[in-house]
């Protein structure tokens, strides 16, 4: 018959062995990381994520060529074409088909810290040149991304109808998304703008180019 020590010690190691083995501090589990929050589904509300922004940067770099304008171009002499600057100040439609006066208008708009709107303009002329559709979604995301946004440095100023209209476009995009923000956009320069580049001391400048000079002979 076991002793009342050896039936204690008898009772007790069943409990002992139900206890799981002791972990040191080097083979303790690693402590979980909190797992990456994902983007939310309308892409457009999440720009700032970190995802985003590499998609972004990919896209950028394998889709999207700068309009022939995006870059500066240096102005004619317009020693020659005298005329064409003239012409500007008859309508802004023709100083908007002008290479050229696209190019001084848009040197103006720097000055005024609008030259995004001549950017704009400028991209989504670009977007309905193309036809290639993964292009067009590629180039219509970065059009938004760039100048729609609300989270963009060169976010432009668009009414809350607009807006709302290219957030439903963007499910499919086109080549004709912004249409309707090209217009509006197009309608601001012309108004608000044009008319200040016209009595700006550029513009006279270069009417004075094409002012033959008076002759140095009495």
């Amino acid at each position: 018959m076991p002793t009342p020590h050896e039936a204690e010690k008898q009772h007790t190691e069943p409990e002992e062995a139900d206890k799981p083995p002791s972990m040191s501090s080097h083979e303790a589990a690693p402590l979980a990381t909190p797992s990456r929050n994902p983007c939310c589904l309308c892409w457009w509300c999440c720009c700032s994520c970190s995802w985003n922004q590499e998609r972004r940067h990919r896209r950028r770099q394998r889709a999207w060529q700068a309009p022939p304008e995006s870059k500066l171009q240096p102005l004619p002499s317009c020693e020659t074409c005298p005329e064409d600057v003239q012409s500007w100040a008859q309508s802004f439609d023709k100083l908007m088909h002008s290479s050229a006066g696209r190019s001084v208008f848009r040197a103006f708009l720097r000055t005024e810290f609008s030259e995004e709107n001549m950017l704009f303009w400028l991209a989504c002329e670009e977007l309905k040149a193309e036809a290639n559709q993964h292009t067009v979604d590629e180039k219509a995301r970065l059009i938004y991304e760039d100048y729609v946004s609300i989270l963009s440095p060169r976010e432009v100023s668009l009414d809350s109808r607009v807006r709302e209209g290219i957030n439903r476009k963007m499910q499919e995009p086109s080549a004709h998304t912004f249409d309707d923000a090209q217009l509006q956009i197009y309608t601001l320069m012309h108004r608000d703008s044009y008319p200040r580049f016209l009595s700006s001391p550029t513009y006279r400048a270069l009417l004075l180019q094409g002012v033959p000079q008076p002759s140095s002979e009495a």
